[in-house]
């Protein structure tokens, strides 16, 4: 609390003003977001009736996709090159738990069991009880990075394929999981994008999960509907994300940057940050029906997270992908 006084008293003003500014420049560059005009204003969230379907338990074929990547198509990426550059450097951080990545390490103690439970009880062929609920469940991690969400999910009996777009991530993924023979027959790292897997993995994952990466992308509604093309028609996708608000501004970026340092500077960039009502919207688009909007908290002092609004900084979404679904989403 002391922290959030901290960061109100000093920072707000000058929040306030760089918002108003930023308002300005994309209503004239996106009039039609929802961000444009309300940019402070607060959100409102729908939650529908849950779904339930069945899984698989088969790793996705990867010869196939090396093949097209032999061949060097041209396909359409919503990487940023600037970003993927940012987190290059960083690669040795990435199981350093009190390092450049503790605040994700510490939130899988959120997005770990939201995902196990939401998959849980839409699939209902495993207890929550067991050790591992989340056998026969094939998952897709984009932009795994050194593997911090991938490890445990495949520890709780999940399939699970992380790719992400630096080699040098994915290199210290698979050497951190090479340790664990457990995870040897569950857990594969690719480099490559969404995109590219989606052109031989359509429909192939019976979830799919994209934690912090939205607001690190070149354009946030393509990635959510490559995301839904790769997830089977009954399956889940999983984003967590900043919401777009002057207080997002005042937390993420100039408290957790620059007073906290609990993350390193230039992490984030404001304009990309975006607004659970505009996730919602891209995902309903893809044939997806959000079931749950949670917010997220991160208390710098403890380093822990714990859930809130979803009026506040970070947020996370589930939502299911109608069976009907098909594959022009």
């Amino acid at each position: 609390m002391k922290f959030l006084f901290i960061v109100n008293r000093h920072c707000i003003p000058l929040v306030q003003k760089r918002c108003q500014n930023l308002e300005s420049a994309i209503a004239r560059t996106h009039p039609f977001s929802s961000t444009a005009g309300n940019v402070c204003g607060e959100s409102t969230f729908s939650i529908f009736s849950q779904q339930k379907t069945g899984g698989t338990g088969t790793l996705p074929h990867t010869a196939s996709i090396k093949t097209s990547m032999r061949k060097r198509r041209f396909l359409y990426t919503t990487v940023d090159e600037k970003e993927v550059a940012k987190f290059r450097s960083l690669f040795e951080s990435w199981w350093d738990v009190n390092g450049e990545f503790q605040a994700l390490h510490s939130l899988n103690d959120l997005r770990v069991p939201l995902i196990r439970d939401g998959l849980v009880n839409q699939f209902g062929s495993q207890s929550l009880v067991s050790s591992q609920p989340l056998t026969d469940t094939v998952i897709l991690d984009v932009g795994c990075g050194g593997g911090i969400l991938s490890e445990p999910l495949a520890r709780l009996g999940a399939t699970v394929t992380g790719i992400d777009a630096a080699s040098e991530n994915i290199s210290v993924a698979r050497e951190h999981a090479s340790h664990d023979p457990l995870l040897q027959k569950r857990l594969k790292y690719i480099c490559t994008t969404a995109e590219e897997l989606l052109s031989n993995e359509e429909g192939g994952f019976d979830a799919v999960v994209a934690s912090e990466v939205l607001e690190h992308v070149s354009n946030v509604e393509s990635l959510v509907a490559t995301c839904a093309q790769l997830t089977k028609p009954g399956g889940s996708v999983f984003f967590t994300t900043i919401n777009k608000t002057w207080l997002s501004y005042a937390l993420a970026v100039v408290g957790a940057e620059e007073i906290a340092r609990v993350v390193p500077s230039g992490t984030h960039d404001w304009n990309k940050f975006i607004p659970p009502q505009d996730l919602q919207g891209f995902l309903h688009a893809c044939n997806c029906q959000t079931r749950l909007v949670h917010g997220m908290i991160f208390n710098p002092v403890t380093q822990r997270w714990f859930w809130g609004t979803p009026k506040a900084c970070n947020y996370a979404i589930h939502a299911v992908k109608n069976e009907e679904a098909t594959s022009n989403t």
